[in-house]
């Protein structure tokens, strides 16, 4: 599975990971959402997340929310 990863413009600190570079699928209510990169179906996601993990909720839901911890 390809992922798309995006962040929103509403929310700093708040991340997707989508199944469409459209990300269609990304909840309204904290968009616009930005597209920041691209996963090809054998690229590892960046902090160490679950690949398995990420594609599940992707499938189900049809998006993954993240957000970055606060620095300090």
């Amino acid at each position: 599975m390809r992922l798309f990863m995006f962040t929103s413009q509403a929310k700093d600190d708040l991340h997707a990971f989508a199944g469409d570079e459209s990300g269609t699928k990304l909840p309204a209510k904290y968009a616009p959402w930005g597209l920041t990169g691209t996963l090809n179906s054998r690229e590892t996601p960046p902090h160490k997340f679950s690949r398995k993990a990420i594609e599940q909720a992707v499938s189900t839901e049809g998006f993954q929310l993240w957000r970055m911890k606060p620095k300090g």
